[in-house]
Formats: C-alpha cells, structure tokens, sequence
C-alpha cells in the first residue's frame, strides 16, 4: 500500500514548485516594469517625475555641456545619468532573476511533458504550450539582460535617443545642428573634434563594445548548448521520439539563435571601431 504514495506526493512537490516559480516569474515581471524607476531614483540625485521630465532635463543639460566646451559632465547632466545608469543596472538584475526562474521553469515543464507517456492529450498539449510560452518569454528576458547590461556600462550613450527624438526646436535644435555639423567636419576635413563630442564618440563606441562582448558570451554559451542537445539527440534511440524531438528541436533553436548573436556582435565590433560615422548617421535620423 505504500508505494503508491511516492509517486503523489512527489507530483505534489512539482506542483508546489511550479507554482511557485510562476509566482516569482509573475512578481518579477511586474518589478521590471513598475520598480526600476524607484530604484534609480534612491540615489544620492534623487529621480524624476516621468520619462518627459527626465527628457526635458536632458536636453536642458546637454546644451549647457555643448556650450561648455569641458569634456566633464556638469552637475545637471552627470545627474541625469547617474539616474540612467542606476535605472539600466535595476532592470538588468531584475531581468537577470527572471531569466533564472524562466529557465528553472522551462526545465521543469520539458521535463515533466517527456515524462507525460502516461497522461492525456490534453495534458502533454498543456505542458508543451506551457513549455513553448516560458522559452519565447526566457529568450525575451535574455534580450533585456543584454540591452541593460549595454545601457549601464555606457550610460550616456544609452541617453542619446532621447536627444534626437521627437521635435526640436529653439537653443536644443541649434546645439544638435552644431552637434552634426561638428560630426560631419571631422570625417571630411579632419577638424578638431570639440571635449563634448570627443566623449560622445567615445561613450558610442564603449556602448557597442559592450554590447559586442555581451553577445559574444551568449553566442558561446548557444554553442554549447546546441552541441549537447545534439550530442543528446544523437544518443537517444529511434523508440524515444520525444525526447529525440525536444532535444533536435531546441538543438536548432539554439544554433539559429547563435547565428543572429554572431552577427549582433559582428555588426556591434564594427561600429565600435569606427564610432563616428555610425554617431553622425544616428543624429541624421539613420539609426
């Protein structure tokens, strides 16, 4: 009579599990959206009351660093991106955890479908939609790892956006012409490139850098992943055609997405290493 129980109290166990992965994954999610902006605004420069505001402070800043001809931030603009920057670092910890309990979870799921010979169609068609749903929001969060990690290790750069979207006018659109003008004399005539610009560039190409080296982690990390699923598939006899199936299919998965990794870090070496064009292609709306 006591063998029976085993098994139900160990299908108990992964139901406590999955839910409370689901919980975390739930909770996370809300805190990526609701929490980084009360986060980044508990340091010493305090936040702002929305993305206009912090905008708005920007752009009033940036004219002022142009016009300064320092290559250091002044006190309004270093505190706009002492914001961005912590803003950036709370998003991508907390795409980070989610990333970790979308993976626990997914495992779990593809685990328990290719234990599911015994159950229904109904349950194996809910544990592989379940299994599908949790991968696309995993690779998701992944994204969201990398472009914060990019944004936090090159705050400024991060900003630029928010210069050069929508309307300008007044002193800002005349310190951005001056921006391109300035942009466009030192790839054609070699003129000497103004403080401001010379960390603008830099701060362009540290960005892609780190998006470079970001991606090229995770392009290893595919690869690998590819080659023991595949190892896996091959291993696993004809008779056992889910488990074969799971593993080919994330097996292909894994070595597409390495594909489109590569060429992320290709495309972001190459803007790295020669920043300015790609800056002045930016502020002319081509970016």
């Amino acid at each position: 009579m006591r063998s029976p129980a085993a098994p139900s109290r160990s299908a108990g166990i992964s139901g406590r599990i999955l839910a409370t992965l689901v919980a975390l994954a739930v909770a996370l999610v809300a805190a990526f959206v609701v929490a980084p902006p009360t986060l980044a605004a508990s340091g010493s420069g305090g936040g702002f009351v929305d993305r206009r505001d912090l905008v708005e402070a920007l752009r009033e800043e940036f004219v002022k660093y142009w016009s300064s001809g320092d290559r250091d931030f002044p006190p309004g603009l270093q505190r706009v991106v002492d914001y961005w920057f912590r803003y950036h670092l709370a998003k991508a910890v907390i795409a980070a955890l989610l990333l970790v309990v979308l993976v626990a979870l997914g495992l779990l799921l593809w685990k328990e479908f290719l234990r599911a010979g015994g159950l229904g169609a109904g349950r194996r068609a809910a544990l592989t939609s379940g299994g599908v749903l949790v991968t696309m929001l995993a690779l998701f969060s992944l994204a969201m790892v990398m472009a914060n990690v990019q944004g936090a290790v090159a705050p400024f750069a991060s900003l630029l956006p928010m210069l050069a979207a929508g309307e300008t006018d007044g002193e800002f659109a005349d310190t951005l012409d001056h921006v391109r003008q300035r942009l466009a004399d030192s790839l054609s005539a070699g003129d000497q490139t103004p403080p401001a610009l010379e960390v603008m560039i830099s701060d362009f190409s540290r960005y892609h850098v780190a998006m470079a080296v970001v991606a090229g982690i995770v392009a290893v990390v595919l690869v690998g992943t590819s080659v023991v699923l595949w190892k896996r598939f091959a291993r696993t006899g004809p008779s056992d055609r889910r488990t074969r199936r799971v593993s080919g299919s994330f097996g292909v998965l894994s070595a597409l997405l390495s594909l489109v990794v590569i060429v992320v870090v290709v495309a972001n070496v190459t803007t790295a290493a020669d920043p300015a064009p790609a800056l002045l292609a930016f502020f002319d709306g081509g970016w």
